[in-house]
């Protein structure tokens, strides 16, 4: 395998909604002015892939589009208060990203329509009554509609580093932490793997991998975090200094220098944002919007980091790979 090796060619996997046309929203948009805001805990990308997909559809800043951003810098806690700004500032529509910011704007309003970004197990958190009939206020795309994907994701790392039996997990300070810890606990009981846990807040990532380190870790599984997320490149190069073996969230990890990532891709899950909101700025009811969830998700191995840790990425999991780095 030379290059990068595109393994198949995914369709999007994204389900339902698939009738709409693109031309129709640009043929469409509005002369109104629509104000969306922008709940979301780490940002530090001024533009989001969803707010290029609305360009797409005829939405311009300036001209028929505000957006009115509220990002938290990594502090959770701060979200309620945020969110309560969003309702007063009298938005059309809050696009909320993660756990934690769909619940703060959840607890702020119960009228303006919220697309989630990112959600895990919205019917088990109680976001939505049903993915086919969300009943409510919320809808947008889940990533993992049942749980999340710690199990796979899991597996994929004990079968790529057969020798790590104490895999550190990194606490960032989210209330949706506590919730994810529960499932990986369940989940290393049935590997035979200890799970190391360390705060890694923003801010505190250096000492959370030298804790890793002194707590003898021997991988890193990253978990799912939109504050990790945006400080992807530090935790990536964190891991390569401390030559711990990860495994992260999407391929834009490993295309960083991460080992391994499994998770769905990032642009498709952008469009779909886009779609919900364009559709219900033209009216449409969120409570029977079906919640999306994508239903491919790709294994990506960075060999040449593999080697640069010493390791041998087994075949088994390189023939699982649908996209290898060398």
């Amino acid at each position: 395998m030379n290059g990068r090796i595109e393994r198949r060619d995914f369709l999007s996997g994204l389900v339902l909604c698939l009738s709409w046309q693109p031309t129709e929203a640009v043929a469409q948009a509005s002369s109104r002015t629509f104000r969306i805001g922008d709940l979301h805990p780490a940002r530090r990308e001024t533009v989001r892939g969803w707010e290029g997909e609305l360009g797409k559809l005829g939405y311009v800043q300036g001209r028929n589009l505000v957006i009115e951003r509220r990002d938290a810098g990594g502090q959770p806690d701060r979200l309620p208060a945020l969110a309560t700004e969003l309702v007063r500032a009298r938005v059309d529509l809050i696009v909320a990203t993660g756990g934690d910011a769909i619940v703060a704007a959840k607890g702020a309003t119960s009228t303006i329509p919220i697309v989630m970004a990112y959600g895990a197990a919205p019917v088990e958190r109680g976001y939505v009554t049903s993915l086919a009939r969300p009943g409510g206020n919320i809808t947008g795309v889940a990533y993992a509609a049942e749980g999340t994907l710690i199990p796979k994701r899991l597996e994929l790392l004990t079968q790529a580093v057969p020798a790590a039996r104490r895999i550190g997990i990194p606490d960032d300070g989210s209330d949706q932490f506590r919730l994810v810890l529960r499932e990986a606990e369940t989940v290393a009981r049935r590997l035979d793997v200890q799970l190391v846990t360390v705060d890694a807040r923003r801010g505190q990532y250096a000492q959370a991998f030298a804790d890793l380190k002194a707590k003898q870790a021997d991988a890193f599984y990253a978990g799912s975090s939109p504050i990790h997320y945006q400080d992807r490149r530090e935790l990536v190069a964190l891991a390569a200094r401390y030559r711990l073996p990860a495994i992260w969230e999407w391929r834009t990890h490993a295309e960083a220098g991460g080992l391994l990532s499994y998770g769905a891709k990032v642009a498709e899950l952008e469009a779909r944002i886009a779609v919900f909101i364009d559709r219900i700025l033209k009216g449409a009811n969120p409570a029977e919007l079906p919640v999306e969830q994508p239903t491919v998700f790709e294994l990506v191995v960075n060999r040449k980091t593999a080697r640069a840790l010493g390791l041998t990425i087994p075949p088994a999991v390189l023939l699982r790979a649908d996209h290898v780095i060398d």
